[in-house]
């Protein structure tokens, strides 16, 4: 390929860029560097190769993908309907660059996603993962002033400041000329532009209706006096605040909503390349925003699996910057897939970590979660999987000190109380997802165990994806509801019961784990709380020991941190704890109903008193049986209400 201009990434003495743009042509291959600007750089072509006919030249410029240069980033500016000339300039580029540095430009367009997730690139477009501490974090700090208020948040990336409807309650009680000097920096800096060509001030959110920004830019400041100056004020922001949505209207941190909404609109930079889950998964819900670190998956080409180039390069160079892509673990999923399979038309694969703040140590696989985004050739849209890793499995045995044959025994053993734990939680009654399906695949142990360098099998389960949203991320106007709110407190009540009874805490901290994202809330047809799924039982047996008073006032957490979002908070608490009772009181007396069925449930898996999954079976019945459900149930709304009675 002829190259007219400097390399890509060639700078001046200075450090710059020497072009920020390029052309790539097919035709007649060949790429512009050369400063200008594109059409400028077809012109440079037509004259290097012609004389050409009219014909011949329009042919010539068909055939061509314009480029953008950033310090690290070669952007491709696809024409959604020609993908195929944006996928042809991948490829030549990846000759002189690393496919890692190469990104698609237009994803706004669903052309452009549904053609790379077809190739199991959604990790081309996906935006960086960041975890929900850090969002917390960042929408904070970006609090800032201009020479008034610190009443913005503000976009490092694009320079512009953020105003948001609440910010206005902190104008409202100042003294009449800091309000009017706030106001009139305001209304100044929405009509001006920073040196980027950004806005100095945008409000939020985005969809903001056009009027109230142009109502806020044509007040009269100066010839208004203070009381009509604060009225027409007043009435902007009015109606600033009843266009919002009823997920943004709660304008803080605390606002899972209006928390993703923020960091959206404070991490977006120029020449955007990246999408949102949403767009990348049909459906998909708003608690993974930002939470999936997408990696390279594979396409199929005339019937065959193609993983993606980057492994290629990866194996090539060992590059550790390339090691946190290739991921060996999904490249053995994605083998096993490709294995169990026969009509895979494509495969995405993320990894969601707990804490996406700090970065996993190398070679830790302990506890992995995986999203897998499968399309089948036959069917209408990809189905998707979540798989989990057995938390201890061969590697973290071997680990521990333990031989090769000790490691694998105490492995399937540990598989084995993960699924009877699933059984002991169905068998009460908890609404899990319905099929799980027990996998396995081979890698290679790294560790600093004798046994370095052997193959060995990681256990892992996958299910599919359950639809809705977590209870913990439901927006904070919703409870504003009446209906809505009832009707999540009696499912969230029933809920509650069964996660008492099996006793799920956090086997580090031990602390509970309810309402916080594994029930997840699906709505009826009348968009009202219908069913609650829980979607995964880790941590359930870990409380078999404490009674059962002793354990529920941590329960009272679901009425108390929504008590400020509900119409009436007593009425809520009322049907919670109502729907507790009777839930824990229907449990007992189905166990005492079929007793036998119960206790003999497990009598083939091993009784120890240290702990085995029979003996905490047998512990959790028998508090089960004890217990009073009523005198329970007043120890719930006894915590419910301290110390606010």
């Amino acid at each position: 390929m002829k190259i007219l201009g400097d390399a890509i990434f060639a700078k001046d003495g200075e450090g710059r860029l020497l072009s920020r743009i390029g052309t790539m042509f097919f035709r007649t291959p060949g790429l512009v560097t050369r400063r200008g600007v594109h059409a400028m750089q077809r012109v440079m072509w037509l004259d290097e190769i012609g004389p050409l006919s009219p014909e011949e030249e329009e042919a010539e410029l068909a055939e061509s993908v314009d480029l953008i240069f950033t310090d690290d980033l070669v952007l491709i500016r696809p024409d959604p309907d020609r993908m195929d000339l944006a996928f042809r300039a991948d490829e030549e580029l990846q000759k002189l660059v690393s496919k890692r540095r190469i990104r698609f430009l237009n994803t706004h367009s669903a052309k452009v996603r549904n053609a790379l997730r077809s190739r199991g690139e959604n990790w081309r477009m996906a935006r960086a993962p960041i975890s929900q501490e850090d969002m917390r974090d960042l929408v904070l700090e970006s609090r800032a002033a201009v020479g008034e208020l610190c009443i913005y948040y503000y976009n490092r990336l694009t320079g512009t400041r953020y105003l948001t409807a609440s910010a206005y309650g902190e104008i409202a009680d100042l003294d009449p000329a800091a309000y009017r000097a706030q106001i009139g920096e305001i209304v100044s800096l929405l009509s001006k532009r920073n040196r980027g060509g950004h806005p100095e001030i945008e409000l939020f959110p985005t969809t903001t209706p056009i009027e109230i920004r142009n109502a806020l830019k044509s007040l009269d400041v100066d010839g208004l006096d203070d009381k009509a100056l604060k009225a027409a004020v007043d009435k902007i922001a009015l109606d600033w605040r009843m266009s919002l949505p009823p997920e943004l209207r709660d304008e803080s941190v605390d606002n899972f909503d209006w928390r993703n909404e923020m960091c959206h609109v404070l991490t977006s930079g120029p020449n955007e390349t990246n999408v949102e889950e949403s767009e990348l998964i049909q459906g998909i819900s708003p608690e993974f925003y930002r939470q999936i670190e997408w990696l390279p998956g594979v396409r199929v080409e005339d019937g065959e699996i193609v993983f993606d180039e980057i492994w290629e390069e990866y194996n090539r160079t060992r590059d550790p910057e390339l090691a946190e892509l290739c991921d060996q673990r999904v490249r053995n999923i994605l083998f096993n897939l490709s294995r169990l399979f026969s009509d895979i038309d494509y495969v995405n694969i993320g990894r969601i970590a707990h804490s996406l703040s700090r970065r996993p140590i190398a070679g830790s696989r302990r506890g992995a979660v995986y999203i897998v985004q499968c399309k089948e050739t036959k069917k209408p849209i990809a189905r998707i999987i979540m798989i989990r890793f057995q938390k201890w499995g061969v590697a973290e045995y071997l680990d521990e000190g333990r031989d090769m044959l000790g490691a694998i025994l105490q492995a399937n053993e540990y598989a084995d109380y993960i699924m009877d734990r699933r059984l002991m939680c169905l068998q009460l009654g908890m609404n899990l997802p319905p099929r799980v399906g027990f996998g396995q695949i081979t890698e290679q142990y790294r560790g600093g165990n004798g046994y370095n360098g052997t193959t060995v099998r990681a256990y892992c389960y996958a299910r599919a994806y359950v639809h809705g949203t977590a209870s913990d991320k439901i927006p904070p106007a919703r409870f504003r509801n009446p209906a809505f709110a009832l009707a999540f407190a009696k499912l969230m009540g029933e809920a509650a019961a069964l996660d008492l009874i099996v006793g799920r805490r956090s086997t580090e901290t031990k602390e509970n784990l309810f309402d916080k994202n594994y029930e997840v809330v699906q709505l009826g047809d009348d968009s009202l709380p219908a069913r609650i799924v829980v979607t995964d039982h880790a941590g359930s047996f870990v409380n078999y020991l404490h009674s059962f008073e002793e354990s529920v006032a941590p329960y009272a957490n679901v009425v108390r941190r929504r008590a400020k979002y509900l119409v009436d908070p007593k009425g809520f608490a009322a049907a919670y704890a109502g729907a507790f009772e009777r839930r824990l009181a229907e449990t007992q007396a189905k166990y005492r109903a079929r007793r036998k069925a119960f206790d003999e449930l497990f009598v083939h898996r091993p009784f120890d008193v240290a702990g085995s999954g029979a003996y905490r079976w047998a512990k959790t019945l028998e508090r089960l049986d004890r217990c009073d459900p009523k005198a329970v149930a007043d120890a719930l709304r006894a915590a419910i209400c301290e110390p606010q009675c």
